[in-house]
């Protein structure tokens, strides 16, 4: 039984990607464009946006930072003021370093909550109002596998991407009788400039638009939990199942760390 309403028709749809510059907003994007969503784009890269809007023509560029509630905000209201309602908003803005608790850094782990869960606040503190009006209308938070348990290197991105399922879980429970739907995205790898940085190989990597197609796929169905690589998760949610003995010593095996 679907837990949200099925998104199959995207066309003329008011779609707001926020964090959509590269990786799996940018091809995201370029998808519901494709399929007739009226799209809008945000991120701190300005021309990055304009970029994506110089091939997709009609899509409107929104550049901000989400760390700014005030600019969420006047982009939430310009965005409705010439479309009249939002379909879907989604919150993909997100930023990532390694770290471990041996080479701790106050300042970036600060930056972490700011971006990657302050932002949303700053997103529903400007979305919220438009949505909670219509009565309809999509909310979907980018989350990770990282954020299920803990893990080494994610000292400041895991707890971030925790709260933001948690968030989700939340807004859900809220939102869901007064009909908006809500999401809950958990990528595994993708092929992203943030991804980029790390050392290991990184299992079941996925491209952008893979990315992309699976969430569509997970909206299509009404899912509320949109996990991928099928593959890659199902492994981590198992893990999940294990005692904090099992968990520990599985994942400094399967780490070496």
């Amino acid at each position: 039984m679907a837990l949200n309403p099925r998104l199959t028709d995207w066309a003329g749809q008011v779609v707001w990607l926020v964090g959509a510059s590269s990786g799996i907003g940018r091809a995201l994007a370029a998808r519901l464009h494709t399929l007739g969503a009226v799209v809008a784009v945000s991120a701190r890269a300005a021309p990055a946006l304009q970029g994506f809007c110089d091939e997709h023509p009609d899509a409107l560029a929104l550049p901000l930072d989400v760390t700014d509630a005030a600019a969420l905000r006047s982009a939430a209201s310009q965005l409705v003021a010439a479309h009249g309602r939002l379909d879907l908003v989604l919150f993909c803005a997100g930023t990532y370093r390694a770290m471990r608790a041996t080479d701790f850094d106050l300042a970036v782990a600060l930056q972490h909550q700011q971006v990657n869960y302050v932002g949303a606040l700053n997103l529903l503190d400007a979305v919220l109002p438009v949505l909670l009006k219509q009565g309809t209308g999509h909310l979907s938070l980018v989350s990770s596998v990282a954020g299920f348990r803990g893990l080494p290197q994610s000292l400041a991105y895991g707890p971030t991407k925790a709260a933001l399922t948690n968030l989700a879980e939340t807004l859900y429970l809220d939102l869901q009788p007064l009909g908006i739907g809500v999401s809950v995205i958990h990528p595994g790898f993708v092929e992203t400039p943030l991804t980029a940085q790390n050392e290991f190989t990184m299992p079941a990597l996925m491209t952008p638009d893979e990315a992309a197609a699976a969430m569509l796929q997970g909206w299509r169905r009404g899912d509320f939990e949109v996990h991928f690589p099928k593959r890659f998760t199902l492994w981590l949610k198992a893990l999940r199942l294990l005692g904090d003995r099992a968990y520990f010593a599985a994942v400094r095996r399967g780490t070496g760390l």
